[in-house]
């Protein structure tokens, strides 16, 4: 028998039901109020699937649930019942869910999936009863359990007698027909071998290579026959079997006559005419324009898998593999022994080699590239607990849920945009009167929308509740000792800048939500920790609006290099407009003092990067620089540096704890001659 790995099934186990699960949800919370029969058939088939692929793996208690789950919707789906409490439903169902998504979580974390769903189970029947129209039944529970437990179909026993209890071994045939429609029975028989295993002194089955994918239909056609020699009795027996989950029928027989040899040779016998004739069922009938002769192989190319799971450490592994080779493509090609040798072959070669990482480069940035539907779609369950709690009306509208990140930074994403929501709900939405009574629509509205901008994502969090109260968050942060200079001078932007500041909440009740001051800081925390920033623009009484920017990947980018003074720095290519030898008459202060440039008839912000930085530098009059006009957004302004170096790729890497909250840079790289280059974060200069 072919050796079976539990541990990757268990991942793929996981995978596929973390996935089936999302799904459920987002069509659950669509639904709400009313289904459609589209909508039925798909939970139908989720729950279908999840009780097979849980009792595949033997986890009973996630099987049941949904099979509770799956038997609802059956009837939803067959009798079309009027008057369905579709409310009421939807929190069943979701309960039931919740209920399975605790037990993954417990295998995710190695620990056994033990609970225990018979509450759930029982109002979900208890309900299916109500839309039947039957009443609850309240005897013979346990009997009624069992019965449920039987197969559908009577076992075949031609044994009457009371089995052996003396511990003499004795041989039974067994045959075993699953379910119809219940698939992977050859993984199911797999599973019935491996619990007879420590109970038998002789053991043999028919299809003897359970795994191969043929023996699925030899199994679905004649069932799974086993012949086991044990010491245990009939009945001991017989009720390990009938413990067999999605078991239509079962026929147990002792073996007093045959021998066993004569009987294994001519069960193997007809297993080959049976297999022959499955595989002659399955050859496929419309092969075209090829001969006969490579049908076969054409066939095989058929069925060839096209897609696999990877494990998201290789992924890594990869990435930091794929930066370190283009830091030696860029060491190796940017060589100062090269300097002044004419070497037309070399840097022919060279340029070859560099497309070749560009390609490989972008193949292994897209692997690891996926969209945010997944993370926006989640935010659905929570508006409506949300709404449920506090007694409100809000409508989520998700915009651009395609937009794709790197898998590292959505991890770092959910929780703050999950914060976000609830802020939006908690916070800013009003109750329906008070709706009202200002003017507005009952129900409320919260936008998550997702857009690309640059190398960046902006995702954008906006709502039409009453806004940020100014005066009270002045007075919040007067009470906590923030202010750190007079309240006249403080900005609209500074002021909303407080509410992400720990244990800071304007909110004068404690709820399940809200109140205590934990969850706007964590969402600051997170942002910057992938190098990101957030906005928050309100007007009182008409919505806020938060903007999370966030850049695409935290792996490589395109950069050009720069000198000031005696160092190099490497801003973003995506951020720079154009570069440009500035003229001395150009040049001149507004009325605050502050310096600009004028270009082209516009006016910009001039700032020079050694004043910024407090870096001395050779550069004394502005002529003698290069300003690079930075773009951030909507803002523009021109940034002096000493000279320009050239473009090249840089591998980012994180900055000592020491400088990393210095304003105005995101992380280091090495160059191709081995200096060390800061990377200036552009939208440092904005905050200015």
């Amino acid at each position: 028998m072919a050796d079976f790995s539990r541990e990757s099934m268990l991942d793929m186990f996981i995978y596929e039901m973390s996935q089936l699960l999302e799904q459920l949800e987002q069509t659950i919370i669509e639904s709400e109020s009313d289904y459609s029969m589209d909508q039925i058939n798909e939970i139908f088939r989720i729950m279908h699937t999840i009780k097979g692929s849980a009792a595949m793996m033997m986890y009973n208690s996630m099987s049941t649930t949904a099979h509770s789950v799956e038997d609802l919707f059956y009837y939803l789906r067959e009798e079309n019942p009027k008057g369905v409490d579709y409310s009421r439903l939807t929190d069943l169902v979701l309960e039931g869910m919740d209920f399975v998504k605790a037990e993954l979580t417990k295998i995710q974390l190695g620990e056994e999936p033990n609970g225990d769903g018979s509450d759930i189970i029982s109002r979900i029947k208890s309900f299916l009863a109500e839309i039947k129209g039957e009443k609850p039944k309240v005897e013979a529970k346990k009997s009624e359990a069992k019965k449920a437990d039987e197969p559908k179909a009577a076992v075949n026993d031609k044994i009457n007698g009371e089995g052996t209890d003396n511990g003499e071994a004795k041989t039974y045939s067994a045959k075993v027909f699953f379910e119809d429609g219940c698939e992977m029975e050859n993984v199911r028989s797999y599973t019935i071998i491996h619990n007879l295993k420590p109970i038998a002194i002789e053991i043999s089955h028919i299809p003897e290579d359970i795994i191969d994918e043929e023996s699925i239909e030899v199994i679905r056609a004649n069932g799974f026959s086993i012949e086991i020699k044990t010491e245990k009795t009939y009945e001991e027996l017989q009720k390990l079997l009938l413990d067999t989950v999605f078991l239509r029928e079962l026929v147990l027989n002792e073996v007093t006559q045959v021998p066993q040899e004569d009987t294994k040779e001519v069960e193997k016998e007809v297993q080959k005419e049976e297999t022959k004739a499955v595989a002659a069922a399955q050859a496929p009938t419309d092969v075209q324009h090829h001969d006969g002769a490579d049908q076969q192989g054409q066939n095989k190319k058929q069925v060839t898998q096209h897609m696999i799971s990877v494990n998201v450490s290789k992924l890594d592994q990869l990435l930091n593999l794929m930066g370190e080779l283009v830091i030696a493509e860029a060491m190796t090609t940017e060589n100062p022994e090269l300097e002044g040798l004419a070497l037309e072959s070399f840097h022919k070669a060279a340029r070859q080699l560099r497309k070749i990482i560009n390609d490989v480069q972008d193949t292994v940035m897209s692997m690891r590239m996926v969209p945010l539907s997944t993370t926006f779609f989640k935010m659905n369950r929570i508006v409506r607990d949300m709404c449920k709690e506090l007694n409100k009306e809000v409508q989520l509208e998700i915009i651009g849920e395609n937009t794709e990140v790197d898998k590292n930074i959505i991890e770092h994403i959910s929780d703050p945009i999950m914060h976000m929501i609830r802020n939006s709900v908690d916070h800013g939405i009003e109750n329906p009167e008070e709706r009202i009574k200002n003017g507005k629509e009952e129900k409320g509205l919260v936008i998550l929308e997702a857009k690309n901008s640059g190398s960046d994502v902006l995702i954008i969090i906006k709502d039409d509740g009453e806004g940020i109260n100014k005066e009270r968050v002045m007075e919040k942060a007067k009470n906590n000792g923030l202010l750190r200079k007079p309240e006249s001078e403080y900005t609209e932007k500074e002021i909303h800048q407080f509410i992400f500041l720990p244990g800071f909440s304007t909110n004068e009740q404690v709820t399940g939500y809200s109140g205590r001051g934990v969850g706007m800081d964590v969402v600051t925390t997170n942002i910057e920790a992938v190098g990101g920033s957030i906005l928050v623009e309100s007007e009182e009484g008409a919505g806020s609006t938060f903007t999370l920017k966030i850049p695409l990947t935290l792996a490589i980018i395109e950069g050009m290099t720069i000198k000031l003074g005696g160092a190099k720095y490497t801003i973003p290519i995506i951020s720079i407009k154009e570069s440009f030898k500035p003229k001395k008459e150009s040049v001149f202060n507004d009325p605050d003092g502050n310096e600009m440039i004028t270009v082209r008839g516009e006016c910009y912000n001039v700032i020079k990067l050694n004043e910024f930085f407090g870096v001395e530098t050779n550069i004394e009059n502005i002529e003698d620089g290069i300003m690079i006009m930075l773009e951030n957004g909507d803002q523009t302004v021109c940034l002096l540096v000493d000279e320009l170096i050239g473009e090249q790729q840089v591998v980012v890497k994180s900055m000592p704890k020491y400088i990393r909250k210095i304003r105005g840079l995101s992380g280091c790289t090495l160059l191709g001659n081995g200096d060390i280059s800061l990377i200036i974060d552009v939208a440092g200069f904005f905050d200015k």
